[in-house]
């Protein structure tokens, strides 16, 4: 009775089998490596000042050949120093696991498989979390899509009831502000496609209704990332990309060729390289494997992490810094809090600061009002609070970033910020 189930199940779903051979990849040439070499010149010259921070480029690295001793030491010591992880969110460990199990012979026990026995704690933390609060996560579905992911990957037990009722297209924690994230999808659509190739393989029992919801789910995700493509060939925006990218490698059979020209988005990221738009560490991290045609289901592949290294020209030389001959030029920014009401200030900060520089200044002019808490993420600093106003997950609020009345794409430490710029923190609900 289980036998000819499973062959009918197999011969429902035998249409949504994605097999890798058949993906859809651009990936840049040998001949044009050497224009990558800032992504990794920036990820291996960097400074970690946490082992978390050091995730995302120690897989991304893995995933394109590159072995870096220096980083995987620090991580693991991070697992030493903690053993419980209490102080990392779900995602921060599913990103753990990623990066250190990325690679591994497969006649290798993956020494930490205890951090995915934490992972399954931490992720029903999360499924309860949602259930009391009005089905908001602890964290984010980004983070909730990275912990099916690397619950998939492996071998961690989680709910495929569970995973079939969190992805549907219309749940609210895709969207931010009413705009759809193309990160979490494409997120959700990589952890789906792992769970689909899991139940296809015999790995994982379900049954025919929840398999046709996943691939349904699916389906509605990948039209929904293509409606955020740009003229241009960019998918939501230049830092969505890279994993929007991988998303589509993965789903080629849900949409036609001619809804998505790969090449156009591989040369529009290739000419933002060199103009400084994936400086953040996590940023070039999260775009080089798609450059290289890898997603981050191959991390559990040895042979797509054994290539690259050698055919990359890398070099690990630091940046020689130039003291400045004069010293530099100011810029005037009007700087604003908006909460019930609005309080603002002019700040001068000299050019080539960042959106946090702007808030530092501000907070030295009047502490009262522009006093402000921020925490270290992997994509840099993250504002908590604002006149001891705290963000909360519970409520969906959060702290947004604003320039000329509209939302900036990057972190508030990575933003630069330029003369004459009206600037805004508002108290915001996603």
């Amino acid at each position: 009775m289980r036998q000819s189930h499973q062959l009918s199940l197999v011969g429902f779903l035998l249409f949504s089998l994605i097999p890798s051979q058949l993906c859809t990849i651009c990936e840049v040439s040998k001949e044009n490596f050497s224009r990558l070499n800032p992504l990794i010149n920036t990820m291996i010259n960097s400074k970690y000042s946490k082992g978390i921070q050091a995730a995302n480029v120690l897989l991304s690295l893995k995933l394109v050949g590159i072995q870096n001793q220096n980083l995987e030491q620090q991580l693991i010591q991070q697992v030493h120093d903690n053993e419980e992880n209490k102080d990392l969110t779900s995602g921060q460990l599913a990103l753990l696991i990623l990066a250190l199990g990325a690679c591994q012979n497969s006649d290798e026990t993956f020494v930490y498989s205890y951090l995915v026995s934490q992972l399954e704690k931490k992720f029903q933390e999360e499924i309860k979390n949602m259930e009391v609060h009005h089905g908001n996560p602890l964290t984010n579905y980004y983070q909730l899509s990275l912990d099916v992911l690397a619950l998939c990957l492996f071998n961690g037990n989680y709910s495929i009831t569970e995973v079939t009722n969190l992805f549907t297209l219309e749940n609210k924690n895709f969207y931010f502000g009413g705009q759809f994230s193309v990160d979490t999808g494409a997120m959700a659509v990589l952890a789906l496609t792992c769970v689909k190739k899991r139940i296809v393989n015999g790995q994982t029992e379900t049954d025919e209704e929840n398999f046709k919801h996943i691939n349904n789910h699916t389906q509605s995700l990948v039209k929904k990332i293509l409606s955020e493509k740009k003229e241009n060939g960019l998918i939501g925006n230049i830092f969505s990309t890279g994993e929007a990218m991988q998303a589509l490698f993965v789903s080629s059979n849900y949409y036609n060729k001619n809804e998505w020209n790969c090449q156009q988005t591989l040369d529009t990221v290739l000419k933002e390289i060199p103009r400084g738009a994936f400086r953040v560490p996590t940023a070039a991290a999260q775009i080089l494997p798609a450059l290289m045609g890898k997603t981050y289901l191959d991390l559990t592949k040895n042979s797509s992490c054994a290539s690259g290294s050698g055919n990359l020209n890398i070099s690990t030389q630091e940046p020689v810094s130039v003291a400045p001959t004069s010293s530099p030029s100011y810029i005037l920014v009007h700087y604003s809090v908006k909460i019930n009401e609005t309080y603002s200030t002019n700040v001068t900060v000299p050019k080539g600061s960042v959106f946090l520089d702007v808030m530092e200044e501000a907070q030295k002019i009047n502490e009262a009002v522009f006093r402000f808490t921020v925490v270290e993420s992997s994509w840099g600093p993250y504002i908590t609070s604002v006149q001891g106003l705290k963000a909360n997950n519970n409520h969906r609020t959060y702290w947004e970033l604003l320039s000329d009345n509209k939302p900036v794409s990057q972190g508030v430490g990575s933003y630069v910020v330029h003369n004459g710029e009206k600037l805004e923190v508002r108290w915001s609900k996603y």
